[in-house]
């Protein structure tokens, strides 16, 4: 079983700077490619702001951050993934778009290498068919932020075989994280179970129930949870939350899933919550207010 040596990522946003931070640190040689340069730029200062926030917060020592910066190489070129020994697709949530990325690798990249998508819905199995590697496609869902959360959703698909499902366990062990295994359905683990809580705390405020503040003040304090389902769904982002209810309501066609009128005015509004400023709370200031 061949070892990953060399990690490609595509797309350097919210989530692939962090996985390029991530791999870069823990001894992984990364390319990582943006559609623009104005893209790229921005992702690689994420990286950089990132790891010089670490170091002044005692986490990563200055020669660690630098010589992770060194194993980091931005391109706009996907023929640049050609020797990558695994190349994780972090985009966005558009079928069609992924599709097309890993048709487009598939006739690049070395016939051994592994895809995987960073997806946190959408299925590994028909994404994989848009290659000749089914074999070798898996899904590798990390959670936001990635330097600092701990877990890894591995996601197999009806075709990943047993050698890409441990290969990517050991990567996410040398990444630190800790794995879990999920089957190739609607949310996975930890969506299947997040969102129909999500959509219910935004129909009990859109129904009048309590206020935002006591809504998220009653799961913090009352369930002991790190942050309140409102606030939370600020920060995983308004518009990913009804992207991901759709999919599930389109699969399962429970009430569960069906999104609130709410939420689907507020993404129609641009209110995404934390990345745009403003969602159920104003986050102009970086805090939620």
């Amino acid at each position: 079983m061949a070892e990953w040596k060399k990690v490609g990522v595509v797309g350097c946003g919210l989530m692939g700077s962090g996985i390029v931070e991530v791999a870069a640190r823990s001894g992984f040689d990364v390319v990582v490619r943006e559609a623009t340069r104005e893209l790229l730029d921005k992702g690689l200062g994420k990286v950089k702001k990132s790891m010089d926030t670490g170091v002044e917060k005692g986490k990563l020592k200055p020669e660690e951050r630098d010589a992770a910066s060194r194993r980091i190489r931005g391109t706009l070129d996907l023929g640049d993934f050609r020797d990558c020994d695994v190349v994780i697709e972090a985009i966005t949530e558009d079928p069609k778009a992924k599709r097309e990325v890993h048709a487009a690798l598939d006739a690049i990249v070395k016939p051994e290498a592994v895809f995987a998508s960073n997806t946190s819905s959408i299925s590994i199995t028909e994404m994989a068919t848009a290659t000749k590697r089914p074999e070798r496609f898996i899904g590798l869902h990390f959670f936001n932020p990635v330097p600092v959360m701990k877990l890894l959703e591995i996601v197999r698909g009806l075709r990943t075989s047993d050698e890409t499902v441990a290969l990517s366990k050991a990567f996410g062990e040398k990444l630190g994280k800790v794995s879990i295994l999920a089957k190739d359905t609607p949310g996975f683990i930890v969506n299947r179970l997040l969102v129909p809580y999500l959509l219910s705390a935004i129909r009990a405020y859109e129904q009048g129930l309590g206020t935002k503040e006591d809504i998220d003040r009653g799961m913090t304090l009352g369930c002991a949870h790190p942050m309140g389902p409102l606030t939370l769904s600020d920060f995983v982002g308004l518009d990913t939350a009804l992207f991901i209810a759709d999919v599930m309501f389109d699969e399962y066609r429970t009430p569960e899933y069906a999104a609130p009128p709410l939420l689907r005015r507020m993404v129609a509004a641009g209110f995404t919550g934390r990345k745009s400023g403003r969602g159920f709370y104003d986050w102009s200031s970086g805090q939620p207010k």
